[in-house]
Order: structure tokens, then C-alpha cells, then sequence
């Protein structure tokens, strides 16, 4: 099931699946810079507190997910040396947060 929510002058896309709602990250970074979402999107990831955010959803929603994988990103998290993708975190963690923007084009 796909909707969309309206914030301020942008929509966004959302996703249900298995009763989880999911929202397109991608849709919020263009409402920062519509031409450079993925640097956006790049420097979210970077925070400290948004590693911790995703390790924690992963951990309630996801079996598979691989905590001490978490754990070795969530150390370097915030650091000026410190770059990570979508395509990173689901591979080293197996996590199912950038999955469906991979699969599904919402």
C-alpha cells in the first residue's frame, strides 16, 4: 500500500508492509536541496544519533539484523573521517531500513 503524507509544501511517500509503515528518506532530503538528495541523505548518515536510531528500530523490527556489525559503525558515527552508505549498512547488518527505496519505487 502506498500513500503519501503532505509536509508543509512537500509530499512525502510512505510504504506499508507487513503492518510496518516506511517513509521515503529520499522525499525528505529533497524538501532540503531537491538537486543533491543523495548528500543529504549522506550526511544524515553520518550522525552519531541517527546510527543509534537506525541500530535500535533494526533491533526491535528486524531478527536478522547483526548487532556487532551495528556496533563497529556506531563507534566511527560522527567522526570527520567517517562516510556510509545505504548500500553499507544493509550489507555489513542486514538491515531492511534503505531496502524497500532499493526495491520499490514508492
Amino acid at each position: 500500500m502506498t500513500n503519501k503524507l503532505q509536509v508543509l509544501d512537500q509530499q512525502v511517500g510512505t510504504y506499508t508492509q507487513n503492518g510496518i509503515e516506511y517513509i521515503c528518506i529520499t522525499d525528505i532530503a529533497r524538501f532540503k536541496s531537491g538537486d543533491r538528495t543523495d548528500i543529504v541523505i549522506g550526511n544524515w548518515l553520518r550522525n552519531r544519533n541517527t546510527i543509534e536510531f537506525l541500530g535500535i528500530w533494526e533491533q526491535l523490527n528486524n531478527a536478522d539484523f547483526k548487532p556487532i556489525e551495528f556496533d563497529g559503525f556506531k563507534k566511527q558515527a560522527g567522526l570527520n573521517s567517517f562516510t556510509f552508505t545505504p548500500k553499507q549498512w544493509i550489507e555489513s547488518t542486514h538491515a531492511i531500513t534503505f531496502t524497500l527505496t532499493r526495491s520499490k519505487k514508492i
